[in-house]
């Protein structure tokens, strides 16, 4: 029987993504342009899926005024396209990846949900998604929709698809929390704001995760940059390390290891396989400009290169 996976990004945008040796505030910057990409975390999720020959499902908002580089992606991507056209643009994020491999994003506002386009999309979606076994929920919320009607819908799509794995951060990740999503992949800074405290050591990372899953959330992934994800059940834990990697850009990063992470569970591997995988796919994505995986083979070899410890 087929697989049916999807992913929703509420909020997408056009990421301009560039290299500056040093980011100076007030002074001119001279940026290399890597790319222009249409993206958005779920979307980025969906490209590493199509990568690994993934039929996929699609879904979101998209401006009218500017979706034709998002109709060119999801031609190539050979996806079921289910965005909401709305009026307005898509917005242009600009990240700027210096030598030190920090990243300064630039996120500006793009369109402004109406409460008709909101209901048009919970009507909509709720009626796809119920041929869907396993659902990515990405990425920030535009404006004009609230928090309050963010979680309703999350409640709402669980009871069609409970396997929701999510992706967020700052308030829409608090809202998105209420659903009790079945699997889920902060870092460790959006892990310290929703325990309100920081978080030093690895065994704080771990203690904060397992209030998650006593909480109702059966697997919480905590990605932990350069030193790499950690993965808590209420049965097991799992630390995965990458090895040292030539850092080109972290952008996408996170969503590389979210795809790694549907991956590994929709073809029945166990967690600490998956995470293996999953980490495979995050680590090689830094070493290139834009989202996806050009050389499965490359992510193969890479499996023998992560350190699995049991926590």
């Amino acid at each position: 029987m087929a697989y049916h996976v999807a992913t929703i990004t509420l909020n997408p945008a056009y990421d301009l993504l560039g290299f500056c040796p040093k980011v100076e505030l007030g002074d001119v910057n001279l940026v290399q342009t890597n790319a222009l990409l249409a993206a958005g975390k779920g979307i980025n999720v969906a490209k590493v899926l199509s990568d690994l020959d993934v039929q996929l499902t699609i879904g979101g908002f998209l401006g009218k005024e500017n979706r034709d580089g998002f109709n060119l992606l999801f031609k190539s991507l050979n996806v079921i396209d289910k965005f909401e056209t709305i009026e307005g643009r898509t917005r242009i994020n600009v990240k700027l990846t210096e030598e030190n491999s920090e990243v300064t994003d630039l996120n500006f506002s793009g369109f402004t949900i109406s409460e008709q386009d909101w209901q048009h999309f919970v009507t909509n979606s709720l009626e796809w998604l119920k041929n869907i076994d396993m659902v990515a929920i990405s990425g920030s919320l535009p404006a004009g929709v609230s928090l309050d009607k963010f979680t309703k819908w999350m409640e709402q799509v669980k009871v069609i698809c409970p396997k929701i794995v999510f992706d967020s951060s700052r308030d829409a990740l608090v809202a998105g929390l209420k659903a009790k999503p079945w699997l889920i992949k902060p870092n460790d800074k959006e892990l310290e704001m929703w325990v309100g405290r920081k978080l030093p050591t690895l065994e704080d990372v771990k203690a904060a995760a397992m209030e998650l899953v006593n909480d109702g959330i059966e697997n919480v992934v905590i990605s932990l940059g350069s030193k790499g994800a950690l993965w808590v059940t209420k049965n097991e834990a799992w630390l995965a390390k990458p090895p040292k990697c030539h850092v080109v850009s972290t952008v996408g990063a996170g969503d590389s290891m979210v795809a790694g992470l549907m991956y590994g569970l929709m073809t029945n591997r166990s967690i600490k396989d998956t995470l293996v995988f999953a980490s495979s796919v995050a680590a090689l994505s830094v070493g290139q400009a834009g989202v996806g995986i050009s050389d499965c083979q490359a992510v193969n070899n890479m499996l023998e290169k992560i350190e699995i410890i049991s926590e």
